[in-house]
């Protein structure tokens, strides 16, 4: 391709010596008639023979070879079919101009790459000498052609026997799958389309030629965004190769973790853009987190058999906290689905499912399980199985056909979760949080301390409601005390949270003595371990 350069620059005469069939044409004089291979060494000698050789000298360098053969491919002159690029270059660059017209790229960095490709174009050969694919609608009869949609009228026509180029035929895909050029339902509702994803690797060669030709022939852009992604390497950062031995078979990797586990890591484990570095940790996480979610989803399901779907109303602190942590949830997401931003969206659901859903709600729902708290489940459970969907598809359908009431006949066509300010309970949000820290530091100071099962506690909580959260969530039940039944040697440990107060009272001695028991234990564990250790150090 340089020497081809170089000829053109300085305007020099193409001569084609070789023949289709790999020998040498009638220009070549003496080596007419030669093999490429046999020529080579018979020039090599006739240099020598008239002492035009200087030295000879082994080099490495990239030669392109057939897939098929592995024989060594020869640069050959041959008339090809191109496209002009000028025209259809300068106005995809006029549209990327107007905000209103132009595609809009994610990240918005790469845009600069198709304004590059389009700004240093050169006529596009769409002439490929392959067995399938668009046949060129060309016909040549002596010295005619013919280009047309239709065959031409007549005998002996030979169409010509190249395809179109790949990215050419799959450059009309926008509109071409829609029945286009008929105008039909489909294409007028689909195209432009919303959006293109795709890897930056091939915008020059797709994303660039689709848009040039929706202006052509539809006379407006193909798609509104164009969502650009990265590639996926290996946990080293190497880009996956047959001679590295390091690709993944996603087929395996769905055979052990699902493909929903597969497609949540890949979708939401880095930002739009850039690389995505294999991790079977990750998707082993992501496979336990899906267990998470059907094992909640399962304790849901039980607890609602006989549910009764109203209105809520009577809501305690704990049902409002939890919608008002969803609401908010529903938010973020939905901002962040319309930016692009899956990975966001990703640990928000994460975050959400895991932690205010199943480690904290679900416990809080075992304190109150009315007909109001199964309504807030079955509301909660829906909500995150239609925001998961798009990452997850088949576990939240399989657990959505599973919700008792009415619903869509499938999750794909249900209406997605909608933010509602109405359920947003700022106050009972945070004395929920209140309460929640304070449990856990409660639970914090008990292990600090040592306390075994033998002690009492003396609270201090106004609201009733929050009370028997804190009852029930430290299993306190019987334990509970007045400062005047307190003995005088035993011990008291405060614990305290705004208005929120928690004494431990209990027998220190006690206490010391099944402490010192704990400790010594311990102590005979570390001492083996290092023992072990020593030993292994020792090679012994």
């Amino acid at each position: 391709p340089n020497d081809f350069e170089v000829g053109n620059r300085h305007n020099l005469e193409r001569v084609k010596v070789i023949n289709p069939d790999g020998t040498m044409n009638e220009l070549c004089d003496e080596f007419k008639g030669m093999d490429r291979f046999e020529c080579r060494k018979s020039l090599v000698k006739w240099l020598q023979d008239n002492d035009l050789l200087i030295k000879v000298e082994e080099m490495v360098h990239s030669v392109g070879h057939s897939e098929r053969t592995d024989v060594m491919i020869e640069p050959y002159l041959s008339k090809q079919w191109f496209v002009k690029m000028r025209p259809l270059a300068d106005r995809v660059l006029e549209i990327q101009k107007d905000k209103n017209k132009k595609v809009n790229f994610v990240p918005t960095r790469y845009e600069k790459t198709m304004n590059h490709w389009m700004e240093i174009t050169y006529d596009w050969c769409i002439s490929r000498q392959l067995w399938w694919g668009h046949q060129i609608p060309a016909w040549y009869k002596d010295d005619e052609i013919y280009v047309g949609v239709d065959a031409p009228e007549g005998e002996d026509w030979v169409q010509d026997a190249d395809v179109l180029d790949t990215w050419f035929s799959s450059a009309l895909w926008p509109f071409a799958t829609l029945g286009w050029p008929e105008d039909t339902k489909l294409l007028k509702r689909y195209y432009p389309n919303n959006v293109l994803v795709t890897g930056y690797d091939i915008i020059p060669f797709w994303v660039n030629r689709m848009t040039f030709q929706g202006l052509e022939f539809m006379g407006e852009r193909p798609f509104k965004d164009c969502l650009i992604h990265g590639l996926i390497r290996d946990k080293m950062g190497r880009k996956m190769s047959k001679s590295l031995g390091n690709g993944v078979d996603p087929m395996d990797v769905i055979e052990r973790y699902g493909a929903d586990a597969l497609r949540f890591f890949l979708t939401t484990n880095t930002a739009s853009g850039m690389d995505l570095r294999y991790d079977e940790d990750k998707v082993k996480a992501t496979w336990n987190f899906i267990n998470k979610l059907w094992n909640a989803s399962r304790y849901v399901l039980m607890n609602i058999e006989d549910i009764e779907v109203t209105e809520l109303k009577d809501l305690t602190d704990a049902d409002k906290w939890i919608l008002t942590k969803l609401n908010k949830t529903i938010k973020v997401v939905t901002k962040s689905m319309e930016k692009y931003d899956f990975n966001i969206v990703g640990n928000t659901l994460y975050d959400f499912i895991w932690t205010q859903v199943c480690d904290k709600y679900i416990e809080l729902s075992k304190f109150n399980m009315n007909n109001t708290t199964k309504n807030v489940l079955l509301i909660v459970l829906t909500s995150i199985l239609k925001m998961l969907h798009p990452f997850m598809p088949y576990v939240t359908e399989e657990i959505y056909g599973m919700l008792p009431g009415e619903k869509a006949e499938s999750i794909m066509i249900s209406e997605y979760p909608l933010y509602n300010k109405k359920q947003i309970f700022e106050d009972s949000e945070q004395k929920i949080d209140k309460t929640l820290e304070f449990i856990t530091m409660v639970r914090n100071k008990k292990a600090e301390l040592g306390i075994g099962s033998d002690y009492n506690v003396i609270l201090s909580i106004d609201d009733l409601e929050l009370k028997n959260l804190v009852i029930k969530s430290l299993k306190l039940d019987g334990k509970e005390i007045t400062s005047n039944e307190v003995p005088d040697s035993y011990t008291k440990e405060l614990v305290k949270l705004a208005d929120l107060s928690l004494s431990f009272i209990f027998d220190n001695s006690k206490n010391e003595e099944e402490l010192i028991s704990n400790l010594k234990r311990e102590q005979e564990k570390l001492i083996s371990s290092i023992a072990r250790r020593e030993k292994l150090l020792s090679n012994e």
